[in-house]
């Protein structure tokens, strides 16, 4: 349903322009993604061995940045409404080169901890949310395959930028590593971003801004948001922890980094193929059930990751089950808001979700980190996370059907109305 009289929303898509959009948001969020959290997990060791710094510090200052994208978060999302995604991303883009240089340039600590958190202010412009917002927007009720098409092909990122960080790594050490990843950047998201999120974009929102913003308010204080978006981001710590954790996890018990990086990838083949069956997935249950049955997806396979130990066949295997479910759980943050409160509204209440979940990926490798010594090694900590992720099914099945909605409509039923 609408409130209010709402502008047409933009519907050029699936036209010319938001294909070529999509095709170029698909390669600009891998790349993205692949330098900007992928390669890290690869190199933090390389980079606190080399440096002599603590790898918990170093670990800290990647997960600040993560931080400082979800902060950011809101800003974002309301600097996309008002002037769109081509400008937004192709700033980010530019932002970011200069960061991942910084970080490969740094002469100390400081100056690290500095590029990273830079790093984070363009994440926040280049990860999934300004994508889905465009998205949504440009493709409206076929939203769901264009998202879809998009995290497929995202869920490549590991695949293909963590062999790729390890062999950079071998051959011109990590420093080197990240230089030729800035120059990646700056040659795919850059121009991509700059020349093809050319479809025509409004604002959005009705013709009465006090109703939008009371209407946006009555979402995001209902209890079904802040239960959904907590259920989200406790599955978001655990599949980000998962993901930066399983490279010390595998050294642990004996494999090569090698292998790790390659059982990092191995997440990547598994986002592909939990993705296809989301669609599936989403015909056949609604919203709350959906977050449900993949969080617990989540949990079986962080603890399945945990009580493995070999053969590496098996460990690869566990892995691939740990993508498939963050697959699954990337289309639900993509898709969450507008099944449940419509797309209208769609840019500015996913910005706010957003930013409890980049704040969840941000404490996800320092939580990892950390907790690895008092628990006694990588494994309890899987276990652990394995029981976050079954309290986030929970409390997705207790924010109850449709309380989002009613709540949408009830302000706006006692909303003036300009005009008679």
């Amino acid at each position: 349903m609408t409130y209010g009289r709402p502008h047409a929303p933009d519907r050029t898509s699936p036209g010319t322009d938001a294909r070529r959009a999509l095709a170029a948001l698909c390669v600009t969020v891998t790349t993205s993604q692949g330098v900007l959290f992928y390669a890290f997990p690869v190199l933090a060791s390389a980079i606190a061995a080399d440096n002599c710094w603590p790898l918990p510090v170093t670990i800290v200052l990647f997960s600040g940045s993560q931080v400082v994208a979800g902060v950011c978060g809101p800003l974002t999302a309301r600097w996309l409404r008002l002037r769109g995604p081509r400008l937004v991303m192709t700033v980010a883009a530019l932002l970011g080169v200069l960061a991942v240089a910084g970080i490969a340039l740094a002469p100390n600590l400081w100056v690290f901890g500095v590029a990273w958190q830079v790093a984070g202010v363009a994440v926040a412009g280049l990860s999934y949310p300004p994508a889905f917002a465009a998205l949504t927007r440009w493709y409206g009720p076929h939203r769901v395959r264009a998202l879809t098409v998009l995290t497929l092909v995202g869920g490549l990122a590991g695949t293909v930028f963590a062999p790729l960080t390890a062999a950079l790594e071998a051959q011109v050490g990590w420093r080197g590593a990240y230089l030729v990843l800035a120059l990646v950047l700056a040659l795919v998201a850059v121009p991509l971003h700059a020349l093809a999120l050319t479809p025509r974009w409004t604002p959005g929102g009705t013709d009465d801004p006090a109703r939008d913003r009371a209407l946006v308010r009555g979402v995001v204080r209902s209890g079904a948001f802040w239960a959904l978006t907590t259920a989200l981001a406790l599955g978001t710590l655990t599949v980000y922890a998962v993901v930066v954790g399983i490279v010390p996890l595998m050294e642990g018990r004996g494999f090569g980094t090698t292998e790790a990086a390659w059982a990092l990838g191995v997440v990547g083949v598994g986002q592909v193929l939990g993705r296809l069956a989301y669609g599936p997935l989403a015909r056949i249950s609604g919203t709350v059930h959906r977050i449900a049955v993949v969080l617990l997806a989540c949990a079986g396979a962080t603890v399945l990751l945990a009580l493995l130990s070999g053969p590496l066949v098996l460990v690869m295997t566990a892995a691939a089950l740990v993508g498939a479910a963050r697959g699954l759980l990337t289309l639900l943050q993509a898709t969450a808001v507008a099944d449940r409160w419509g797309e209208e509204h769609y840019t500015t209440l996913n910005g706010i979700m957003h930013t409890p979940l980049l704040l969840a990926m941000a404490l996800a490798p320092g939580a990892c980190a950390f907790l690895a010594g008092p628990l006694g090694g990588y494994p309890a900590v899987f276990l652990l996370l394995g029981g976050v992720s079954v309290f986030g099914a929970l409390v997705a099945l207790a924010s109850g059907p449709s309380h989002g909605r009613a709540v949408a409509r009830t302000s706006a039923r006692h909303l003036p109305r300009q005009g008679g």
